[in-house]
């Protein structure tokens, strides 16, 4: 093999994962309006498929069920990055305050990004299959950042704390965000999930 064909096909590879991308995030936007629309039990994946233009066969390669559709984003790999990015020696809470921060005032300060992420929450709620989907999901990020965490703090990934700290960490973002939907949606969710990791820090003291 020539020492050249490496160069030669990056570019085409970086064009296969840009049209991967564009793909899903077409299937996605066309599944948010349809859902905004019509409701999520009303909207069949044929009709997200057709209006994204793709086969719904194309749909299920990117997302294998519907509620996948609502769950999948782009946003564990991003926190990933930023939590291994923050200081050596940063309290595990606090580094997760400020990717927390990063990350939410980009999506809050888009309207379109902001308003998929209240339909998401929505749809997590009065959903009992995307519920069940989320819990899962949760799961599978908890344990992608507690491994992050535990690197940071000396201990193994299944180590019973870092099992505690992301199933707490998570729980907190989760209701803060739910209030923020049902409640408060005039509110900063940011003041609202430092509301809720405060109390972290306090030791669940009230």
């Amino acid at each position: 093999m020539s020492p050249r064909t490496p160069d030669a096909t990056a570019p085409r590879a970086g064009l296969r994962e840009r049209k991967k991308v564009q793909t899903r995030l077409a299937i996605r936007e066309s599944a948010y309006r349809l859902f905004a629309e019509h409701g999520y039990d009303a909207t069949p994946v044929d009709r997200i498929a057709a209006d994204a233009d793709v086969s719904p066969s194309t749909v299920f390669r990117y997302f294998p069920t519907k509620e996948d559709i609502v769950l999948t984003d782009e946003y564990d790999d991003v926190m990933a990055d930023k939590l291994r990015a923050r200081p050596e020696g940063e309290a595990p809470l606090v580094s997760v305050r400020m990717v927390l921060h990063e990350l939410f005032s980009t999506v809050l300060n888009d309207p379109a990004q902001r308003a998929e992420l209240v339909l998401r929450e929505q749809l997590v709620r009065d959903v009992p299959a995307i519920r069940a989907r989320a819990h899962e999901s949760f799961s599978l990020t908890g344990r992608l950042l507690g491994g992050i965490i535990a690197s940071r703090t000396g201990r193994t990934a299944d180590a019973l704390e870092v099992r505690v700290f992301t199933a707490a960490v998570f729980a907190a973002i989760h209701e803060a965000t739910m209030f923020w939907v049902e409640k408060a949606p005039d509110e900063d969710l940011l003041s609202l999930i430092d509301r809720s990791l405060r109390l972290l820090t306090r030791g669940l003291t009230i």
